[in-house]
């Protein structure tokens, strides 16, 4: 019996999206958000009743996911897999939550997205560099473009226009504080995604 052959169709082309994904293609990974995304954005409404914190689980749940790739077994469906690490670290949301946001503060003292920031005033780049540069960029945006609009807007504000933690709260009239939680869950989905491809590029 061939692996994932007792999978149903969709499980099928799940798989060979997985596989896709494993090996660095990241259109890969931006298909199976985009299958999956509002099922368990509206799983995890369920479980927390909150609009804001079902978008972060969500994109939490895939970083996680991505991350995990080659712990994934094609003995049960990735939608089974996918579910059960979003509704566990909803769980575990739900269960930090209090400590979670006292600590977001003193998370952000001395940070500044560094993990994943792209500096594009720097004119020091050999060709090569500035190819894998381009690539990465093009690879994120690839994957933010799937993203809810609100949870876009804040990603490309802060990593590709580079504006501050307040600008960002002044343009979108949001809180700061919820500015710094969703952006340090993109910094963190983003980061995962940039160590999954760069060995592919």
């Amino acid at each position: 019996m061939e692996i994932g052959e007792h999978l149903s169709d969709k499980g099928k082309k799940d798989l060979g999206l997985v596989e896709k994904a494993k090996n660095g293609d990241q259109a890969a990974y931006a298909e199976l958000m985009d299958r999956y995304r509002e099922s368990v954005y509206f799983m995890l409404l369920k479980m927390i009743k909150n609009s804001d914190d079902a978008e972060d689980l969500t994109i939490e749940a895939f970083g996680k996911a991505f991350n995990r790739l080659e712990q994934y077994s094609p003995s049960y469906a990735f939608s089974t897999w996918l579910f059960k690490i979003a509704s566990n670290n909803c769980i575990d949301f739900i269960r930090k939550k209090r400590v979670y946001l006292t600590s977001m503060d003193h998370a952000y003292a001395n940070s500044d997205g560094d993990s994943v920031r792209i500096d594009v005033e720097s004119n020091t780049l050999d060709p090569e560099e500035e190819i894998i540069k381009n690539q990465k960029v093009k690879m994120m945006r690839l994957v933010v473009s799937k993203l809810k609009p609100r949870y876009r807007e804040l990603i490309e504000k802060r990593y590709f226009q580079e504006l501050s933690y307040e600008e960002i709260a002044q343009e979108m009239d949001l809180p700061l504080g919820t500015v710094k939680a969703q952006l340090f869950r993109a910094r963190d989905f983003l980061a995962n995604m940039m160590k999954n491809t760069k060995d592919s590029i």
